[in-house]
């Protein structure tokens, strides 16, 4: 029988009801809205939605950047007991009309340049587009609703992610998903409502959004940022005073090249990193630069939240261990045997537990390779992610990255389809063949090298394909490094050989 979690569990728009009322909550370019006032905007909102008389569990998409709908909006849609898609506002219009088509969306609000660039077919056929200003003011004199009554295994919002293959998928979240998540998170950093959160990661992200969440549980203050130099994130903490920056490894090598005064770095008391492992370099600049700061390094991916974080007080002694388990998650280190693997011995990170998504949507197949039950020896049972990473568990419980099973891109924190750069380049008509290929760098974690064969008679083919590639691709899917060969190395089963082009390149 599958444990059960000890803390209650509550509809996710309940953290919004956590704060006290005079108290800073959401710091906006307008003005700053305290917890009363976010508990009042987050009702209308979804009183608003409410109103306009969708199906339950219908999705909803929000295209926008950071602000008061994009901060919003995660609470109001499942309180309206309707389902949120966040569109990253990185991503183009192919990436968004895909999202939009696969999640079925009968309702987006966005930004009015990014409504503007979708043609009529990118939308399903019920999905009503509006205005992020027009949905605001629309919602502004809408009924109070109250807060959600809705069971715990409801479906609240589905984030799209990258895989090593093909296009984005959509991640199914839970209530219980994202409230244990805010639990957990507020509880192992030891978050208080004095806390203020400096969201510069995106929204669209598990890691991103679980800034507002779990800020929110802990009565504290939000204060998004979408940042154009890492200067302004130097110039935000010190102009909110900010306690709480999360952040992935590329930003963290930015930041510690910064000019911190003195009495700016000691603003913060943590620090938190996912999306990458952070060097032994880099571990020892932040805690020099940020001496009185604890340090949190995590480890997860959108399947199963966050699995592991590294206890501050370990970091200089193991700085490149991923750590043990966060509360309410349960890692298994499996080997090839189908048993725990030993002490030393590396195998499978498996994920157990309630902070475990639903599954892919609308997608059994990818569901059923990735979900599957859990190894007999798991405390919780039920479905379990299989991660296809390899990982190692020292005799301290102490757990250590051994590399990826799949061949994902992981650059500046985002996670890259290999095959879905390949397949914008062949796209082009331009070339014949294609392989994208993350290669070690030391500013983005991994670089985005494509290696193509141009097509015969494709004179223009070297100038005109990155053109192509730029309208086609968000900036962190851009290659870094193209390189054209006539001839690509073919393997002894007659297929390109990826793994001798990552070798050469990555020498």
């Amino acid at each position: 029988m599958s444990a059960q979690p000890k803390t209650e569990i509550r509809p996710i728009d309940h953290v919004a009801e956590r704060g006290s009322d005079a108290s800073p909550a959401l710091v906006l370019r307008g003005g700053t809205l305290n917890h009363k006032q976010l508990r009042d905007r987050v009702a209308r909102l979804a009183g608003w939605l409410a109103s306009l008389q969708l199906e339950p569990g219908s999705r909803v998409a929000s295209w926008a950047a950071k602000g008061e709908l994009t901060c919003l909006l995660p609470l109001a849609a499942p309180r309206a007991g309707l389902v949120h898609v966040p569109i990253n506002p990185l991503l183009k219009r192919g990436q968004a009309a895909h999202i939009l088509a696969d999640s079925g969306a009968q309702l987006l609000i966005g930004s009015d340049a990014r409504l503007a660039s979708l043609d009529h077919a990118d939308c399903p056929a019920a999905c009503q587009t509006l205005s992020e200003d027009a949905a605001l003011a629309d919602s502004a004199d809408a009924p109070l609703m109250g807060p959600s009554s809705a069971d715990s295994d409801a479906l609240a919002a589905i984030l799209y992610t990258s895989g090593s293959t093909g296009k984005p998928k959509g991640v199914m979240l839970s209530h219980a998903n994202m409230w244990l998540g805010a639990d957990s998170v507020t509880g192992y950093l030891d978050m208080t409502a004095d806390d203020v959160t400096l969201a510069v990661l995106p929204l669209a992200f598990d890691y991103g959004q679980n800034q507002l969440f779990s800020t929110w549980y802990a009565g504290g203050c939000v204060v998004p940022l979408d940042y154009l130099t890492p200067r302004d994130v130097v110039k935000a903490v010190e102009r909110h005073g900010v306690t709480t920056l999360a952040a992935v490894p590329p930003l963290w090598v930015q930041l510690t090249e910064q000019q911190w005064p003195v009495e700016t770095a000691a603003r913060l008391r943590r620090l938190t990193n996912s999306g990458g492992a952070l060097t032994v370099d880099l571990v020892a600049k932040l805690r020099a630069l940020f001496p009185q700061a604890r340090l949190f390094p995590m480890y997860g991916l959108t399947e199963a939240f966050r699995s592991t974080f590294l206890d501050p007080g370990l970091v200089d002694a193991h700085p490149t261990s991923m750590g043990k388990a966060i509360p309410h998650a349960e890692v298994l280190v499996i080997a090839d045997s189908g048993e725990v693997a030993a002490d030393g011995e590396e195998g499978e990170l498996v994920h157990c537990g309630p902070l475990v998504a639903q599954g892919y949507w609308l997608d059994p197949v990818r569901t059923a390779e990735r979900f599957r039950p859990a190894p007999v020896s798991s405390h919780y049972g039920g479905m379990a992610v299989w991660s296809g990473d390899r990982v190692r568990r020292a005799a301290d419980g102490l757990h250590y990255f051994a590399g990826r099973r799949d061949a994902m891109i992981k650059s500046a924190g985002n996670r890259i389809s290999p095959q879905e750069v390949e397949e914008a380049a062949l796209a082009s008509g331009l070339v014949a063949e294609a392989v994208a290929l993350g290669i070690p760098d030391e500013r983005l974690g991994q670089a985005v090298h494509l290696i193509v064969r141009p097509l015969a008679g494709s004179s223009d083919a070297e100038k005109e394909l990155p053109r192509i590639l730029m309208q086609q691709l968000p900036n962190f899917m851009q290659p870094k490094v193209i390189h054209w060969r006539d001839a690509m190395p073919i393997s002894a089963n007659g297929k390109i050989d990826r793994t001798g082009l990552y070798q050469e390149l990555a020498a």
